[in-house]
Order: structure tokens, then C-alpha cells, then sequence
């Protein structure tokens, strides 16, 4: 036994390449799968190796049952959870791996001072794990309450907001100060009450932090958390000394936090407008065919659009979140390949923040067997769209917005798809609702724009229909 704990370290290395090979492989969709068992497979091994290191055998029995429960969780989760319900469970997700280490740093600061204290060092590492842990956990907790409407997904905002913010970082900050110092021997602290209260703080600091922000930001800040989480494991492994949660936990933080600067970058909007701005107001309009200043817009019929569609040479197709509600991505795919049997070429133009979290349209179209080829990010399509015959939005609104280029509006400066240049526009909407940005899109009183006011699954059927009869 005592041999196979020297290999220990070893194991650690090699599950640590993994994890950098699979996080490489996750920056393609042609590698993506490969690249996610890559990175379990060295967990796994990560793991094991973890268990031989241990001398307690009795540890065994609690943590068995617990990994078989999470495992049949994470199995369960990933079989039953639709595609449109993911942004959820990576929310949840974050959530688990932050409250883990915010008690996984809590046992051990109690375990240290029973043990007659820990050092500063490991106090300063403790308290980070614990109140970065909680903020993950419970900002984690109510971004999953606003994907599943649990909690309305409208930017909230109250009088006094930013005091109150602000006083529970404080408060939190200065308890774990005081921490602090009574390890370095300065002054005596009442250890296991000021831990308590630090740990209620951030959970409460989290709260207040991720409620103000609106649903359109929801992408960006799933990616914070998800560094915010690795950041915690890092500072749980620093801890209780275990060098795999410090390589895993740093690649987690510093991948979150780069995807989290992309994401910002994509909505041209820094990470403190989006934790500040209270930006993303969910929008009310209902049903009526008419924009905010009056103009109307021009409602079309399955057939029209059909008709568009059958003649058209090139077609851009660009989703949004209303396909995922729908469920309609094999719908899509089966009015795609209809027009390819025709000799129409068909893109797919794929917005960085379309959907509820990065990478949403590329999965769910992934799963209805959409070519990779076809996906095309939002640079590489934009120059197509002046010569598509027919772009065809399905649920997509904030992110086709031509008013991103006015200055003034909510959402100048917005990188976004450039559809308006499209010969043809065809629009698939169950009404003039507007979208997380609560203003409304220019898009549609264009002229070139057809209105078809439909569910995306029922609409696309009567247009694959129409297009049959063309």
C-alpha cells in the first residue's frame, strides 16, 4: 500500500495533463466530446489515487455512499435534464462545487483550531475558500431560480441597493480580518462565531449580487460563478494541502474567468456594468404587430415564407433561445435538409451569447445532428448575410438588434448578427414580445422583414409543409 501512495503524485500530474487536454478539446465541437472524457477519465484517476492516499479506512464508508449518490445525480442529470433546461444544471452544478468548498474550508479551519490553530497562511486560504464557496453557492442558487422562472428573471433593484451590497462585503471582509489576526496572535477573536457570521455574510453577499442582474446576463454570469467555483476549490485544496483540487480548481477559475472576459467582450459590456448596471429587464409586449414608434410590421403567412425559401440560392438560418423553448432543433434540421435536397445552400448563424449560457445554440443543434461545418460564429457569417437571398431568425432577438449601432440604446455597441443585410428577412415569433433587453428590435418594421407569428416548432412545421407544396 505504502507503494502505491508514492504514485500518488505521479497520478496527480498526469490527471492534471488531462484536464489541459480536455479543456482544449472543449474549444471545438468536433473535439468537445472527446476532449470532456479525456478530463473525466484523468477525474476519475484523480480520484482513485485520492482514496489510496488515505490512511483512515472508516473514511471509506462515508465517502462511498457519497460518491455513489453524486454519481447517480450527475448520470441521472445528464440522461433526463432537455437541452433547453442546461443553463440550470451548470448553474446547479457551480452551485454543488462552491458550497463543497465552503465546507470542506469550514471543517478544516475547525479541525485546525481544535487541533491547537492554524497558521496565518492557512487561515488566509481558508476563509477565501469559505466566502468565495458560499457567494458561488448561493449566487448560483438564485441564477437557477431565474433560468427556471422560479425567480423573475427581470433586473431587481431597490432603494439603497449598492449600501447594502457594499455593507455585506464589508462586514464579511472585516470578520474575516479579525480571523485573520487572531491567528497571527494581534487580538482574540470568538473563532467559531465569526466564522459562522463570515459564512452567513457571503451567502448573503451572493444573494444580493446576482438578484439586481437581469436575465439577458445570465450567460456571463454562469461563467463568473463557474470561476468563482474553481477559485473556491483552489483555496480548499491550498487548505488541506491536496495538490489535485489546486490544479483543478485553478484551471476552472482561470478558464471561467477568461470565458467570463469573452462573454463581456461579446455583449461590449464590462464585467461591472454587468454585475452593477442592473441591465436585462425582461420585456412584457405581448401579441400586438406593431413597433414602439408606431411603425408597423408586415405579418407573412407559412406560404409566403415558403415561397422565399424554394427560390432563394443561399439561406442563412439564425437561432435563439425561442428554438430551445420550443424544443424545434430537429425541426430546423429537417427544413435545412429539405432545402439542401433542393441545391439551396444553408448557414447557421450562431451568436457567442444566443441563448442562456455560451455555446447553447452550438448543443442544441449538435444534438439534432446539425453539421459542424454549417455552425458558423458571428465573424465568419456576418460578411455572408449581404449575399444570403433569405436569413430566417427563429426566436433570436436581442442579439439580430440593429439599434446596437445607434448610439443611446440600451444595447449600443453590442456585437451582433448582422441580418438586416439579407436580400430577404423571415422572422419565426410568437409575438412583438420584446427580448431580455426589454427594448424593441428594430429588426422587425424593417422592410424587408416578414413577420411569422408562431411557436418555433409550429411554425417550422407549416413552413416544411409549405415548402413541400412550393
Amino acid at each position: 500500500m505504502e507503494q502505491l501512495r508514492e504514485l500518488v503524485p505521479w497520478v496527480y500530474l498526469i490527471a492534471a495533463v488531462t484536464f489541459i487536454f480536455g479543456l482544449k478539446g472543449l474549444s471545438g465541437p468536433t473535439t468537445a466530446q472527446m476532449g470532456n472524457r479525456v478530463a473525466a477519465a484523468g477525474m476519475l484517476a484523480a480520484v482513485i489515487a485520492t482514496f489510496l492516499e488515505q490512511q483512515v479506512a472508516a473514511a471509506w464508508v462515508l465517502v462511498l455512499p457519497a460518491i455513489a449518490i453524486g454519481t447517480v445525480i450527475g448520470f441521472v442529470g445528464a440522461r433526463q435534464v432537455p437541452m433547453t433546461a442546461m443553463p440550470q444544471m451548470v448553474a446547479i452544478f457551480n452551485g454543488a462545487g462552491g458550497g463543497a468548498a465552503a465546507l470542506v474550508s469550514t471543517l478544516e479551519y475547525l479541525r485546525a483550531t481544535g487541533a491547537g490553530g492554524a497558521s496565518v497562511g492557512e487561515v488566509i486560504a481558508i476563509l477565501l475558500g469559505l466566502m468565495i464557496g458560499a457567494v458561488s453557492f448561493s449566487g448560483s442558487i438564485i441564477a437557477f431560480g431565474k433560468l427556471q422562472g422560479l425567480i423573475d428573471a427581470k433586473a431587481f433593484k431597490y432603494t439603497g441597493q449598492q449600501l447594502v451590497t457594499g455593507g455585506l462585503f464589508a462586514g464579511m471582509l472585516l470578520l474575516a480580518l479579525l480571523l485573520v489576526a487572531d491567528a497571527a496572535g494581534i487580538l482574540a477573536a470568538p473563532k467559531e462565531l465569526a466564522l459562522g457570521v463570515v459564512g452567513l455574510l457571503a451567502l448573503a453577499f451572493g444573494v444580493a449580487l446576482v438578484m439586481p442582474i437581469g436575465g439577458a446576463d445570465m450567460p456571463v454570469v454562469i461563467s463568473l460563478l463557474n470561476a468563482y467555483t474553481g477559485l473556491a476549490v483552489a483555496m480548499a485544496g491550498l487548505a488541506i494541502g491536496n495538490q489535485m483540487l489546486i490544479v483543478a480548481g485553478t484551471l476552472v477559475g482561470a478558464s471561467g474567468t477568461i470565458l467570463t472576459r469573452l462573454m463581456s467582450k461579446a455583449m461590449n459590456r464590462s464585467l461591472a456594468n454587468v454585475l452593477f448596471g442592473a441591465f436585462g429587464a425582461a420585456g412584457t409586449a405581448t401579441g400586438a404587430a406593431r413597433a414602439d414608434d408606431g411603425r408597423t410590421v408586415r405579418s407573412i403567412t407559412a406560404e409566403d415564407a415558403a415561397i422565399q425559401l424554394g427560390y432563394a440560392q443561399s439561406v442563412i438560418i439564425v437561432p435563439g433561445y425561442g428554438l430551445a423553448v420550443a424544443q424545434a432543433q430537429h425541426s430546423v434540421r429537417e427544413l435545412a435538409d429539405l432545402l439542401e435536397s433542393r441545391g439551396i445552400s444553408v448557414k447557421y448563424a450562431i451568436h457567442p451569447v444566443a441563448g442562456r449560457m455560451p455555446g447553447h445554440m452550438n448543443v442544441l443543434l449538435a444534438e439534432a445532428n446539425v453539421p459542424y461545418p454549417q455552425l458558423m460564429e458571428m465573424d465568419d457569417i456576418n460578411p455572408e448575410f449581404a449575399r444570403a437571398d433569405v436569413a430566417l431568425v427563429i426566436g433570436a432577438n436581442d442579439v439580430t438588434n440593429p439599434a446596437a449601432r445607434r448610439p443611446g440604446s440600451p444595447v449600443s455597441g453590442m456585437p451582433i448578427l448582422d441580418v438586416d443585410q439579407a436580400k430577404s428577412i423571415v422572422v419565426i415569433k410568437r409575438s412583438m414580445g420584446k427580448g431580455y433587453a426589454g427594448i424593441d428590435n428594430e429588426l422587425y418594421p424593417n422592410e424587408k422583414t416578414g413577420m411569422l407569428f408562431a411557436d418555433a416548432k409550429e411554425g417550422l412545421a407549416s413552413l416544411i409543409a409549405a415548402v413541400k407544396a412550393v
